[in-house]
């Protein structure tokens, strides 16, 4: 431990490296805070599980719309400043949130566009915050930096989803959407001191070509494959089964909003040890297992989940998808960035946000399911479902 990574970052890592890790923190408690908030709400107003579906559904459907664009577009600006714009733009949206329910005029559409523009955001988050995490730690630390800003992400399902129950009851959704304002605004301020700066690519070719240039790069290399072909599994089966945590903690093991938001801080609780871990102790060698065996955790720990009649169980079983998804995000991108030349690693991330990207596939099938079968059969179903695509897709996977 006396030369460890988790150290040496601790001690010798410039301090932008933890104004980009804190700005991640703000940013992704936001997005949970506000995710289990509007979740309820919107279940309150439309009794609809599958519109709740959609409400998480639409901030990831623009990871699949512009990803790889963004990630290839990235190379070509100032990443500072873009991350400043990003984290603006949402700051606002949560703003207008706020004031449109303090007049009473705030709708379920409201909401759903500006989950679909705090989307946008969200999936510049590879391709501009981590890569300039990546730069200012250096690649031999790469995976250490990783599980922290993992363990940050996971911190704030701790927070978040706590945060927006108890505010809910306290404050209704305009509270909510106060904080979500307050906390931008400190991320803006760490985002303003980062004094780093990643210089703009020197190639200056057309988005296109750049784009093209990824996608050659991910068919020659069966690593990548693997990684992505994993990522796609994961963002389908697995991952969409947080929308359902309102409906299944209200129906199923009849919590109220304080209820719900603790349950859904259960994963983050999970998450956060396990990022912590890893950080500590995850060498290179394991990085493969641990991407892997993350993701068939999570599967097994969803099902339980689903099946769950007490709080207890339940919240035992989500304590067991965070160890399982902290597994999984802390490799995920880095196992790219380490995988990608140092010129392209915007574009690769890029390409890795739009397999995140294809959640939404995940949230439509479940939204639809669940209010056929019920959100908990839906869920078990799914998970089950997920299982079975890691095992028939095992020639890909393997060569992590």
């Amino acid at each position: 431990m006396s030369d460890s990574p988790f150290r040496r970052i601790v001690e010798a890592s410039a301090p932008d490296f933890w104004r980009l890790w804190y700005v991640g923190l703000i940013v992704s408690t936001v997005r949970w805070l506000e995710t289990i908030v509007v979740g309820v709400v919107v279940y309150q107003r439309t009794d609809s599980a599958f519109l709740v579906s959609m409400m998480t559904m639409l901030r990831l459907l623009p990871m699949s719309l512009f990803g790889v664009f963004l990630g290839a577009l990235a190379e070509r600006f100032d990443r500072g400043r873009t991350l400043l714009i990003v984290v603006l733009l949402m700051s606002v949206t949560s703003a207008v949130l706020a004031v449109l329910d303090r007049i009473g005029q705030l709708e379920v559409w409201h909401l759903a566009f500006a989950s679909f523009i705090n989307g946008c955001g969200w999936c510049t988050d590879n391709p501009v915050r981590r890569v300039m995490m990546g730069e200012v730690v250096g690649r031999e630390q790469m995976g250490t930096a990783m599980s922290l800003d993992v363990g940050a992400t996971n911190a704030s399902r701790m927070l978040g989803p706590a945060f927006g129950g108890f505010l809910l009851v306290e404050t209704g959704i305009q509270g909510a959407f106060v904080l979500s304002v307050l906390m931008y605004c400190t991320a803006l301020w760490a985002i303003m001191t980062v004094r780093s700066r990643i210089p703009r690519s020197a190639d200056s070719g057309a988005v296109l070509a750049r784009i093209s240039e990824g996608l050659a790069l991910v068919r020659s290399d069966k690593r990548l494959i693997g990684v992505l072909v994993v990522t796609v599994i994961y963002n389908i089966f697995a991952w969409p089964f947080t929308s359902m945590i309102p409906v299944i903690g209200r129906d199923r093991l009849h919590l109220g909003p304080e209820g719900v938001g603790l349950l859904a801080t259960m994963d983050g609780v999970g998450a956060f040890a396990g990022a912590l871990l890893l950080a500590l102790w995850l060498i290179p060698k394991w990085y493969g297992w641990s991407y892997l065996g993350g993701v068939v955790c999570y599967l097994i720990a969803v099902v339980v989940f689903a099946l769950a009649q007490s709080p207890v169980l339940a919240g035992t079983a989500l304590l067991l998808t965070g160890l399982g998804g902290a597994g999984f995000a802390t490799m995920q991108a880095t196992l790219v960035y380490l995988a990608a030349p140092a010129e392209m690693r915007s574009r690769l991330l890029g390409v890795l946000t739009v397999c995140i990207g294809t959640g939404p596939i995940g949230f439509l099938w479940l939204g639809w399911l669940a209010d056929r079968i019920g959100a908990h059969s839906a869920t078990a179903v799914t998970g089950v479902l997920g299982l079975l695509a890691l095992a028939a897709t095992s020639r890909w996977w393997k060569e992590i």
